[in-house]
């Protein structure tokens, strides 16, 4: 490894912890600061493909995440009201073996916890809770946090993963408001009590209708079924992570929908449905400077449609993991980074942006004509899956 240097991370979420344990891991001092007064997350589910499981079995968390996770068969892709099959992914053993590693469904709180304790592990004290950050300063020899409490913090090096309103982002490119996209997203969990006995196997399915869709899978060991409906709504204007809406418009908006997905909307509680909206950003022309680089959300927000956003994130924390140990000079290193992530990032961002479309035909013969064109079980074997960050070459474009 290069230098041992003294990292600030700003953000405790999925990419800030991830990046955190692999930096401590190599050597470095490492130093996370959260805004909240506890590490939590939304109640909701995530995929982590083997793009992402390659750097969860490094960190060596792997093994007790897999433990409450559920490792699905496959992904169906259904028309809304027949349950016709139109394409499938193999997951399961299958993806494992193509890819060297699995492929799970999990619960975002669950793989908090996981990484918050092996972070703690492997230095007790490097987790700051309630240290909201004002603004930085980049200076020759280190960069300067200060916080809302009246604290600072210096280091070498400052990583940005304070997400899609990110501090670090605003202060490096200047205010912009996030783009509402024109849709929504309904987040529900139902414990498996409340649904049928074997209602759905461990798979993954996507139900595509005119305007909308819904993907359910299992996560929490199979405990928990997690559903999330996006809908286009221009109208919308509620901001936040977390709005608690009425279930009858989630309702509303399913009509006509499979009865499958009636049984678990029925089945869910009616005051714990929550709907946001879904923003992105401008793509940014670069995320670094001499000391300050962006990570995941921060960098690149992108829609849910392609299930990668927590796993770019991990992707990011890997890459620049290895940049910082292989190169000496700072600035290189994080040029190295940079180039490594700035194409593929676009590329899942801008082929989420297409599926909003590809799951949201009108007509049974549109989605099957769709499908003919650009399958997902055909595309993305090729490019999405059989990246493995811990292997790519680091300050070459990858895409």
């Amino acid at each position: 490894m290069s230098e041992r240097r003294r990292v600030l991370i700003v953000g405790g979420g999925i990419g800030g912890l991830t990046a955190a344990g692999l930096l401590l891991l190599a050597g470095h001092d490492v130093q996370v600061f959260e805004q909240a007064l506890e590490l939590g997350e939304v109640g909701a589910g995530i995929q982590v493909s083997a793009n992402a499981t390659h750097v969860l079995r490094h960190l060596g968390v792997l093994e007790r995440l897999a433990s409450v996770s559920v490792r699905p068969l496959r992904t169906e892709f259904r028309l809304h009201d027949t349950a016709e099959i139109v394409s499938q992914i193999l997951l399961g053993d299958s993806h494992e073996e193509r890819f060297g590693a699995p492929y799970l469904h999990v619960y975002r709180p669950d793989i908090l916890g996981i990484l918050e304790a092996r972070v703690r592990e492997l230095a007790p004290s490097a987790i700051h809770l309630g240290k909201a950050l004002e603004r930085y300063e980049e200076g020759p020899d280190n960069v300067t946090l200060y916080f809302a409490d009246g604290t600072m913090a210096s280091g070498d090096l400052l990583i940005g993963a304070d997400g899609i309103k990110s501090v670090v982002r605003a202060q490096m490119h200047g205010l912009e408001p996030a783009r509402y996209t024109g849709n929504v997203a309904w987040r529900v969990m139902v414990p498996v009590e409340k649904l049928p006995p074997d209602f759905q196997p461990p798979i993954f399915v996507n139900w595509m209708g005119p305007d909308k869709h819904m993907v359910v899978y299992w996560v929490h060991g199979g405990k928990l079924l997690n559903f999330v409906g996006c809908v286009e709504k221009p109208e919308w204007t509620q901001e936040g992570w977390a709005i608690n809406a009425p279930w009858d418009d989630l309702k509303a908006d399913f009509v006509g929908f499979h009865q499958d997905v009636q049984t678990m909307i029925d089945a869910a509680d009616k005051d714990n449905c929550f709907c946001w909206a879904l923003n992105n950003r401008p793509r940014l022309e670069f995320w670094s400077t001499e000391r300050v680089t962006l990570l995941g959300d921060s960098a690149h927000p992108t829609l849910p449609y392609m299930a990668q956003g927590a796993v770019m994130a991990i992707e990011d924390a890997a890459v620049l993991m290895r940049a910082l140990n292989e190169f000496d000079d700072l600035a290189e290193a994080l040029r190295g980074y940079e180039k490594a992530r700035i194409e593929r990032t676009a590329r899942i961002v801008n082929e989420s942006t297409e599926h909003a479309r590809l799951f949201h035909f009108q007509t049974h013969d549109e989605f099957r004509e769709a499908f003919a064109r650009k399958d997902p079980a055909r595309d993305r074997g090729l490019w999405l899956y059989n990246y493995n960050p811990l292997t790519v070459p680091i300050g070459a474009e990858t895409a």
